[in-house]
């Protein structure tokens, strides 16, 4: 037997057998305890560590991601709620997908942080068993996207109030409210929690920008502008009805907003009502002979004093009349520069016929001449067709009649000025006057016929014939109209001239065959009646050469002329 410190004990069999079972746990713990360490340095995961349902104990990295994608699940299915609908999507179609190695990093994780029994109890297999969940991940801008389509019916935009005029006044039209899905919020909450199976979006409603009490307060303040006013000039006045007065201005969500083009246009119709323009002087027959007759100083208003009051008064309620500045104007003509009539020569004439005319286009022929004869233009000075003509206005003498607008001829007022437009541009341009302005018809029209493309087209406002007085002297325009045998004469007559002009025919360059005709079911025609309402013509390139030989000088000018090709139309019955 040995003794310690001078004991002695018996070493019996028992005390063996102790020793030997405490010696042997320690050798299992240690190795239990080495294995467990180099599990951990070497990242293979722990006996009993499941993802998914799948089994991973003892795997590596490498090895545990092949187990995972071999048993991948399918995506579930996620209920999406919004404003009392729901519907039941996979979760794919939200941007979900498994995230494999998120789930191996999470099991290697596990494994690390397992406390010394459990590592104990791994080594002598006897493990429990730990689930862990497969990890996902969410693309988010899918998510919004899938969501939006889903709560698309769902929702609407705000619709502001507006205003508008009706009929008489200004009133507004109530805003509405809209509904908005916060999907950008519900995608958020999905990424951050992949693993939900339902999934709430929030709606809202969006208030208008724009709402019917904040533009009740400009409607209140634009109708009170609505009256009519009236317009003096000395003795002289007219007036603008509340309908036109409502026109010269907006009213806006910020306030009364002036509208400058209408303004411009309602002073030009104000002035042409109580001005009293200076008249030239002039020619006139008196007793069958040609006299002269003294020049007459006008007063004008001062436009341009006039429109700053105008704005004033406009947006001023309680202002119904405005009186007017004027000014003196002198004419441009004395009758001492006007040339005695002895000295006047005829110049140039041009002509034309209206054969065919309708008595309204005939009427329209004879009052535009006769508003244009007499116009005396000074040396310098460009002659205005619509100025010499005054406005085409059922005041001013004229009726309705075949013009074309739009694309087709149609019932217009004033059909058949053009005629004389078109004879009197003859007359000026075989006088050699340069051309200002000068506009053709849309298409080739035969009361202008031979002389095709020897026309000017006139429209008021819009497009005038202007041409230049380069004579050394003032030159009288003279109309002479043939009612019976509806042919017109445009004379020029002034001082003596020594040019000689010379026109040429036309020269065309192409000729485009017209298409086939157009067939318009109307209301106002039986079934199975037809009425052409407009004529076919082809079109036509062409220019026209004017030669002008002065002194021994020649030069050369030319007008060219585009017309389309014009399609036949015919009205077809419906009723």
């Amino acid at each position: 037997m040995y003794t310690a410190r001078g004991t002695s004990l018996p070493y019996t069999g028992k005390h063996m057998k102790a020793w030997t079972i405490a010696l042997s746990s320690l050798a299992l713990l240690g190795g239990a305890l080495a294995l467990g360490a180099v599990a951990s340095s070497n990242d293979t995961i722990a006996p009993g560590i499941h993802v998914g349902g799948v089994d991973l104990g003892g795997l590596d990295e490498r090895g545990a991601l092949q187990a995972l994608q071999a048993h991948t699940p399918s995506a579930p299915d996620v209920t999406v709620r919004a404003a009392g609908r729901s519907w039941v999507v996979p979760a794919a179609d939200l941007g979900w997908a498994p995230d494999p190695q998120a789930s191996i990093d999470a099991a290697v994780q596990a494994s690390r942080d397992r406390n010394l029994g459990a590592r104990v109890m791994a080594a002598l297999g006897q493990a429990d068993t730990v689930e862990l969940p497969l990890r996902a991940r969410v693309n988010v801008a899918t998510t919004r996207q899938k969501l939006a389509a889903l709560v698309k019916p769902l929702e609407t935009a705000p619709v502001d109030a507006r205003i508008v005029f009706d009929k008489t006044r200004y009133t507004v039209v109530p805003d509405r409210p809209g509904v908005l899905a916060d999907v950008s919020a519900a995608a958020n909450t999905y990424a951050a929690s992949p693993d939900a199976t339902t999934l709430e979006v929030s709606v809202s409603k969006r208030s208008a920008a724009l709402t019917a009490a904040a533009l009740q307060v400009q409607v209140d303040a634009g109708n009170k502008l609505v009256r009519p006013m009236t317009f003096t000039l000395g003795e002289r006045k007219t007036a603008l009805t509340a309908l036109q007065v409502a026109n010269l201005f907006w009213v806006r969500a910020k306030g009364i907003e002036l509208d400058e083009a209408a303004i411009t246009r309602a002073m030009k119709t104000i002035t042409s009502n109580v001005d009293r323009p200076a008249r030239n002087a002039r020619y006139a027959l008196q007793g069958g002979a040609l006299v002269r007759v003294k020049e007459q100083p006008g007063v004008v208003t001062d436009v341009k004093a006039a429109l700053p009051l105008l704005r004033k008064a406009i947006t001023t309620p309680s202002l119904a009349t405005m009186a007017l500045p004027s000014t003196t104007q002198a004419p441009t003509l004395t009758v001492n520069a006007l040339p005695e009539v002895k000295k006047l020569t005829l110049i140039a004439t041009g002509s034309s016929t209206y054969y065919g005319s309708s008595g309204a286009r005939a009427t329209n022929v004879s009052v535009a001449a006769s508003k244009i004869n007499g116009a005396v233009v000074a040396p310098g000075e460009t002659f205005s067709f619509l100025n010499a003509l005054g406005s085409i206005s059922p005041e001013n003498g004229f009726v309705g009649g075949l013009i074309i607008s739009g694309g087709r001829t149609v019932d217009g007022l004033g059909g058949g000025v053009c005629q004389v437009s078109t004879t009197t541009f003859r007359a000026l341009y075989q006088a050699g006057l340069p051309v200002v302005e000068r506009n053709q018809h849309a298409y080739r029209v035969h009361y202008y016929d031979p002389q095709v493309g020897f026309e000017a087209a006139v429209y008021d406002p819009g497009l005038d014939l202007k041409m230049k007085n380069d004579t050394n002297g003032p030159i009288l325009i003279r109309t002479v109209n043939h009612p019976a045998q509806q042919r017109l004469e445009v004379q020029v007559w002034g001082l003596p001239q020594t040019r000689k002009v010379t026109v040429s025919p036309a020269t065309i360059l192409a000729r485009i065959p017209h298409p086939a005709p157009q067939y318009v079911t109307t209301p106002n025609l039986r079934r199975g009646q037809t009425r052409q309402v407009d004529w076919a013509v082809d079109g036509y390139n062409l220019y026209i050469t004017r030669t002008i030989r002065d002194g021994g000088t020649v030069r050369t000018d030319k007008v060219s002329t585009n017309y389309k090709p014009w399609r036949a139309v015919y009205e077809v019955g419906s009723s």
